[in-house]
């Protein structure tokens, strides 16, 4: 299968945090696109607010159920999505402590033919 990856054009823009710590969450976050999509398209584009930056991870194809959606973040939770799919529930959970330490976030949303997730840096 063909994954076609989209990159929306940027601003460049410093932001807090530790470095090794985001890249470990963009990571993750990516790691689920590719294995709880579809396959079909992965985007990833980028949002201003107040004083946050805010990136967009959306893949195409989801299955979740709407009201899996707040307890992915758990620990140990696996959604009905991830029958026959390596894990351990914990990769969001750990996500979400270590943006919470950098003064971040992570939420996830899903969409009629997809699902976000969303990753909150705050600017320097």
């Amino acid at each position: 299968i063909h994954t076609e990856l989209v990159v929306d054009p940027f601003a460049e823009c410093l932001v807090k945090g530790d470095k090794d710590r985001l890249v470990e969450v963009l990571q993750n976050v990516m790691e689920n696109a590719i294995k709880y999509g579809d396959g079909n398209k992965i985007r990833i584009s980028f949002e201003e607010e107040e004083d946050c930056k805010l990136i967009h991870i959306e893949n195409s194809g989801c299955n979740l159920k709407e009201e899996e959606v707040p307890n992915l973040f758990d620990s140990f939770y696996r959604g009905s999505n991830s029958h026959g799919v390596k894990g351990n529930g914990l990769g969001l959970y750990i996500c979400k402590n270590l943006m919470h330490k950098m003064d971040g976030e992570v939420f996830a949303k899903t969409k009629e033919d997809g699902f976000v997730l969303t990753v909150v840096v705050r600017k320097a």
